[in-house]
């Protein structure tokens, strides 16, 4: 498999075994050997469906299937896990923007720098409080992608804030609630090697394997949605830490205030980025952190482009602390956007 096919197979068995679970009365209410059993018969279905029962498959592609399959098995309990520890249930997996029913067209930006939003959401989690509903949006990976708030700052990475902020003004008609958004997570859809120098427990390499699967993201700053997102002391899943008070602390929370902010900020920035487009902008403008890590690796026009390092140049995004981008973007402090 290449990795977007690695990618979809995962896809594949969390939202099917996410569905049936749901029906069964949720993650909480359903014994882990069903769930492994879930994702071993999706697993199957796939394999019948999609790769043809191996038809012209080697005998080390089914090999390797068959070994991706038990780690696949791992990625689902431990999304089954976190959920059954959690009041926020999903509402909508694969939710499409361009065709889910209750959504009308959602527009962003404004003028000449208007769009239409288009795209699908891996999942979307809801609470409901106070007839409010509090929802967050999930995104499997199965790759090390953080959310990065200096990724936004510079026009990237903006995709899950995108379906958050429209589920915010559009989801209404969808979910039939006021809607208030809760965050965004990545959610490593991987398995984990853990290297140590000594012989561990096997509570002890949970413990590691449960450092590496922490979610990253941005979160609400509200205790009761954030205890309602892990019934936990100590969180083992959300991108936050419990400080001596009992207060949820972390680079990971935002107020409601903040996440206003980011809206208009990220409306701003894409109006920015269709106006130059219309405009007629072509310009060779990679922003660039690592080999393994630049705009050039996955760009579509890589071919057309011919972009020259040495006659062009590279952008190095320089890196902001969450007080500093909070700071850009808050509109009393009359700062200029950031660059698209």
């Amino acid at each position: 498999f290449s990795p977007p096919e690695l990618g979809t197979f995962l896809h594949y068995l969390l939202e099917n075994v996410a569905r049936d679970v749901t029906a069964m009365g949720g993650f909480a209410a359903v014994d882990e050997g069903i769930i492994g059993d879930l994702s071993d018969k999706y697993a199957r279905e796939y394999v019948r469906t999609q790769l043809e029962d191996f038809r012209e498959k080697s005998p080390r592609f089914i090999y390797l299937f068959h070994r991706l399959t038990r780690t696949a098995r791992r990625i689902v309990l431990d999304t089954a896990q976190e959920l059954a520890r959690s009041d926020f249930v999903p509402l909508d997996f694969e939710l499409n923007f361009s065709a889910a029913k209750g959504m009308p067209p959602v527009s962003l930006g404004s003028g000449d720098g208007a769009l239409t939003l288009t795209g699908v959401a891996d999942r979307v989690d809801g609470w409901e409080k106070d007839g409010k509903l509090y929802l967050r949006v999930v995104d499997y990976k199965s790759g090390k992608k953080r959310f990065s708030l200096t990724d936004v700052w510079y026009g990237m990475g903006l995709q899950m804030l995108l379906y958050l902020f429209s589920l915010e003004k559009n989801g209404g008609e969808r979910y039939h609630k006021e809607i208030v958004p809760a965050g965004v997570l990545y959610v490593p859809a991987r398995d984990v090697l853990i290297s140590a120098k000594e012989r561990l427990t096997d509570q002890e390499i949970l413990r590691e394997k449960a450092k590496s699967l922490k979610r990253s993201g941005l979160l609400l700053a509200d205790g009761d949605v954030l205890s309602a997102m892990e019934h936990a002391d100590k969180p083992e899943y959300l991108p936050v830490t419990v400080n001596r008070e009992g207060q949820y602390v972390g680079d990971a929370l935002a107020t409601a205030e903040q996440l206003g902010h980011l809206s208009a900020y990220v409306d701003s920035l894409l109006t920015g980025m269709a106006r130059e487009l219309r405009a007629g902008s072509i310009a060779a403008d990679p922003w660039y952190k690592s080999d393994n890590e630049n705009t050039c690796l996955y760009c579509d026009y890589r071919s057309a482009c011919h972009f020259d390092e040495r006659r062009d140049g590279w952008r190095y995004p320089s890196g902001l602390k969450p007080p500093e981008f909070w700071a850009r973007i808050d509109p009393d402090n009359q700062t200029e956007g950031g660059e698209a």
